[in-house]
């Protein structure tokens, strides 16, 4: 927008103020850099059709600014653009703070902490949608974030880029204007033929030409005073730090005098505008009695509530900025208010020359000498109409993931921005590292990191962008989410930090044996993978078993040799070995659980063993034998009473005969015939032979003294005797 249109001759902007009681319209001619007001009009509002900066009516205020329209037409000519303002009351703050999981190992880049700062915004956004009950987040433009702070594995720190950590962090402020505001200016100028020039935050549009460049450093609370709300503004380090609104303004002020001296309104607004100018004030009260009363008087009583509107706002400038600020400037009509810049200064606990009303004369340098802009509420207009030539604010309009969108530029926007106002969650875009793993080698944890999430893909008018790239209007945005990394996975291999070996004899060949791998306690290879919080051992053989079962020569975990004979004896099965092992370790005979070191040198041969006979293999408790016992000739005998049956496979078998593999014994026992005094014959060495003498003529036979024979039937404790006579 230059300073002169196409005839060469100075540029008129037309600036509306639309506040709550009144609307402001002022025509401005600019030359260069200076401003010039050349007319105003003020209409009230017929009707209660703005409520806290919010236009609740759209048709109702539509018709004002039609008659402020009208009017300044009349002597300037159409009109067709108009600057205006959006309420600072309208604005909403929010403060996060968010957390991004970062690539184990990976330095944080800038397109790390841009992501991160736009994915608060929008956690901002969406917090706000909540709490006003909004199902659409994108229905609240962000006007402006700062970041508080910046945090890694939840540690302050000055800046991210370059660092490395496991989680990034970000405090931030950010602040929306609902688009509901700007739809419905927008929808009010449409009724009466105007388009929308410029677009501005009150708040700022006073600062511009309340607050010079030199003093943007300082902390300076700004309080537009209005008819039903008072706006607080805050700046410091050359930016408005916070915004709040007070429910409290002039018109709390005309109830007062109302109440005091039983006034209808308008006599009250007319009284309480003439305190400001004149020494004493004559009014009519609503039995229609006349009252000349002195400025003093009639402040007097209405104090109580110009100090109750002082200490609302000095609160609501505590709890914004945390402490009382450097100085504080006053705007808007309902700052005229007798007494009320002291009061302010008062419950601020300041100098009260540090708290001042500033009018038309603050705004000189912007419109020289004026007498159309004498008050305090003529700084907004002006501003209005500064920030139209000097920050203008127009709808970009830009199309992502071929969806148009109109995105109003309330700054220098970003192409970030653009994806909020797509509605595409920042945060998501990002792939996401893979999930890390642990593992515990030989008793120590080690961790696997996942594998690199990817940066989605942005394109801008088919060339790569990022987050902070700036956009114009008709820009075609094309986005394509990063990939996930893969979960972390391992081999058993990856885990050695180098292959040792284990360098010995074997015999008499020489071997080189890797490791013994055990996984959760059970044997495992080189190439297996390994599972979440596995427990692996790795170590080189140390025992005779190890190595021979590295070297193929043993089974793992088998100490005796490979098995050989099996059977079984009445339905128990058994197993014996085939061979015996023959071990010698650097020629001496040893054990399975011997230790072998690096250099030595392990004899291993299997000596085959004889098959064993019947009776060696039944066990005891099978070899079912009932005996007796007696004395023969002073010799105790044992005598059997029962009988043991032996069957192998079947047949009946002897117990001296060879056990074959896969044999099937029975030993069966029956109870036999009581033994007789013949049977002890066999278990004693007795000969029946009779001797050459021949005085000996035959033997005698006795059991238990009395005389007997050879089926003498006997019982267990018998005493025989058997002799030559």
């Amino acid at each position: 927008m230059s300073a002169y249109n196409e005839t060469g001759s100075p540029e008129l902007i037309f600036s509306l103020d639309i506040g709550t009681r009144s609307v402001v319209g002022l025509i401005v001619e600019t030359t260069g850099d200076q401003f010039r007001v050349l007319d105003c009009a003020i209409r009230e509002h017929d009707e209660r059709s703005m409520l806290d900066g919010q236009i609740h009516d759209v048709v109702a205020v539509a018709k004002v600014i039609k008659q402020i329209k009208d009017e300044l037409e009349a002597k300037h000519g159409q009109l067709h653009q108009v600057a205006v303002a959006a309420a600072g009351r309208s604005l909403r703050t929010r403060r996060v703070r968010v957390d991004m999981p970062l690539s184990r190992h990976a330095f944080i880049t800038r397109e790390d902490v841009v992501a991160l700062e736009f994915a608060a915004v929008q956690e901002a956004q969406a917090d706000l949608a909540k709490e006003l009950r909004e199902l659409d987040a994108t229905r609240y433009y962000c006007v402006g974030y700062s970041v508080v702070n910046y945090y890694l594995d939840q540690e302050l720190i000055g800046s991210l880029i370059d660092q490395r950590g496991d989680t990034a962090s970000a405090d931030v402020i950010a602040t929306f204007l609902p688009r509901v505001v700007v739809d419905s200016l927008i929808a009010a100028l449409k009724r009466c033929d105007l388009e929308m020039q410029a677009l501005t935050l009150e708040p700022i549009a006073a600062i511009n030409v309340l607050i010079p460049v030199t003093m943007r450093r300082l902390n300076i609370a700004l309080v537009d005073i209005g008819a039903g709300t008072s706006d607080v503004a805050l700046t410091e380090e050359g930016a408005i730090t916070a915004y709040g609104m007070v429910p409290v303004a002039g018109d709390e002020i005309t109830d007062a005098l109302m109440n005091a001296f039983l006034l209808d309104f308008p006599m009250a607004e007319e009284v309480k505008r003439l305190l400001t100018t004149h020494e004493s004030v004559t009014f009519t009260d609503i039995l229609g009695m006349e009252h000349t009363m002195s400025a003093a008087e009639v402040t007097s009583a209405i104090e109580g509530d110009v100090s109750q509107l002082a200490e609302k706002i000095a609160t609501k400038i505590i709890e914004l900025n945390g402490k009382a600020p450097q100085a504080v400037m006053l705007i808007g009509g309902g700052s005229l208010t007798p007494g009320l810049t002291g009061k302010v200064a008062q419950f601020l606990n300041m100098p009260a020359a540090r708290v001042a009303v500033r009018g038309g004369d603050a705004i000189k340098q912007f419109v020289g000498d004026n007498p159309l802009l004498s008050g305090p509420e003529f700084v907004t207009p002006v501003g209005i109409a500064v920030a139209a030539r000097r920050h203008p604010l127009r709808y970009v309009t830009v199309t992502v993931n071929d969806v148009p969108l109109r995105i109003f530029d309330l700054r220098k926007m970003s192409l970030g921005d653009s994806l909020i106002a797509a509605g595409l969650d920042i945060r998501r875009l990002y792939g996401r590292p893979g999930l890390a793993m642990s593992v515990t080698v030989n008793g120590r944890m080690k961790m696997i990191p996942g594998g690199h999430g990817t940066p989605p893909v942005i394109m801008n008018n088919g060339e790569a962008a990022s987050l902070d790239s700036p956009i114009a209007d008709g820009d075609t945005i094309t986005v394509v989410a990063g990939k996930n990394g893969e979960d972390a996975h391992v081999f058993v291999r990856e885990l050695l930090d180098q292959l040792d070996t284990l360098d010995i004899v074997c015999n008499d060949r020489p071997l080189s044996l890797g490791p013994v791998i055990h996984v959760n306690g059970t044997p495992a290879q080189l190439d297996d993978s390994l599972a979440d919080r596995a427990e692996v051992e790795i170590r080189l053989p140390r025992t005779v078993s190890e190595v021979l079962a590295a070297a193929g020569l043993l089974a793992p975990d088998e100490q005796p040799a490979p098995s050989g004979l099996h059977f079984s004896v009445n339905g128990q099965s058994y197993t014996l070995p085939a061979h015996n092992p023959i071990l010698l370790l650097n020629g001496k005979t040893a054990t399975f659980s011997d230790v072998v070191r690096q250099g030595d040198e392990l004899s291993y041969r299997l000596e085959e063993i004889a098959p064993p006979a019947i009776r060696d293999v039944i066990p005891l408790e099978e070899w079912v034998q009932e005996t007796m016992t007696v004395s023969f000739n002073g010799e105790r005998v044992m005598l059997p009473v029962a009988q043991v049956t032996i069957t192998l496979d079947g047949k009946v078998a002897s117990a001296d005969e060879l056990v074959p593999d896969g044999a099937v014994i029975t030993v069966k026992s029956a109870p036999s015939a009581p033994p007789v005094f013949s049977d002890v014959f066999r278990f004693v060495n007795f000969s029946l032979e009779k001797p050459d003498n021949e005085s000996i003529s035959g033997f005698v036979m006795l059991v238990n003294g009395q005389q007997a024979s050879f089926q003498t039937e006997l019982k267990s404790g018998d005493k025989l005797e058997l002799f030559w006579e």
